[in-house]
């Protein structure tokens, strides 16, 4: 009878050290791959370099962030929907994202893509004056004015309804110029 209690002693004692190394190991594990994740949020880079792939999609109103995300995903502009999501929440352009259609490409990150899909009216509220962001390089690298819509992704005519109407992307004012609401300035 003593040599089995012995041996259930060292059982249990092997057993003890067994869980509490694989209890480390699960922690050490998921603390490396929480860093990971973590650091990607505020670094990841885009899906390709140089020029990169023009991807033109649509986002809906009723939309969340995880559909934008498996949205984006499934056209090759992101490596990871649920980063995106992560991403977003954590973006300064949160609030100011809107549904439209927009011109992006691979060879920007998720925050540039943010940044190309804020909505005009918040430009405007600002007293910013010109609601399409020229002048602005940084974002607007996936934007393109040339058959689709101006670089806040709204529809084309803006929300007054009134678009380019000569086709020479001033949006009807002779010097290009415009003031809030897309009305023109007065000289």
């Amino acid at each position: 009878m003593k040599v089995t209690s012995i041996i259930a002693a060292v059982a249990g004692a092997i057993f003890r050290v067994v869980m509490a190394v694989a209890v480390v190991y699960v922690i050490y594990r998921g603390a490396g791959i929480c860093y990971d994740y973590g650091y990607r949020i505020f670094t990841e880079p885009a899906m390709t370099t140089g020029e990169g792939r023009r991807v033109t999609v649509t986002v809906s109103p009723d939309m969340s962030a995880l559909d934008i995300g498996k949205l984006f995903e499934g056209r090759g502009l992101v490596r990871d929907a649920r980063l995106f999501v992560l991403q977003y929440y954590l973006s300064e352009y949160r609030e100011d994202v809107g549904p439209g259609t927009f011109d992006l490409s691979t060879a920007m990150t998720a925050e540039e893509m943010m940044q190309a899909m804020v909505v005009e009216k918040a430009e405007e509220e600002e007293g910013e004056g010109d609601s399409a962001g020229r002048g602005s390089s940084s974002g607007q690298a996936g934007s393109s004015s040339e058959g689709g819509p101006p670089a806040g992704g709204s529809a084309p005519g803006g929300e007054d309804g009134q678009g380019d109407v000569s086709g020479d992307g001033t949006n009807g004012t002779p010097d290009g110029t415009e003031g809030l609401a897309g009305e023109p300035e007065a000289e």
